[in-house]
């Protein structure tokens, strides 16, 4: 039997202690726009990339997972671009690097601990 099923697209689920302010770090720092928002969850997207973050106040933090702790990793067009968009708002993040698996990249750390890989491939 064929199977005619297809991945369209990624959602990443992640538990934050204060919805309010993750929300204002994705809008203001990251470039995310709603999607849409319901007591205590919140849906923020920018191009491809789609977060829901719901708000857990009394669970562990990301801080606490240590490498657990990354979640995503982002193919990117003009990386440079991004990471100095990135670098002028003071986020807390790795240099940009070109790696020797063929990819330049950089990580980020959010207000909640979670980190997120941005890569591009090197020609």
């Amino acid at each position: 039997m064929e199977n005619s099923s297809e991945i369209t697209g990624t959602n990443y689920v992640l538990a934050v202690k204060d919805l309010a302010r993750s929300v204002d770090f994705y809008i203001n720092q990251l470039g995310f726009s709603t999607v849409w928002e319901v007591e205590g969850w919140h849906t923020l997207r920018r191009e491809g990339f789609v977060v829901m973050l719901g708000e857990c106040s009394d669970d562990r933090s990301a801080f606490e997972t240590n490498n657990h702790s990354y979640f995503a990793y982002i193919d990117v067009q003009n990386i440079d671009d991004l990471y100095q968009e990135f670098k002028a708002k003071e986020i807390n993040m790795r240099e940009i690097s070109d790696k020797p698996w063929g990819q330049r990249e950089f990580a980020i750390t959010t207000i909640d601990g979670h980190r997120i890989t941005f890569g591009e491939a090197i020609d």
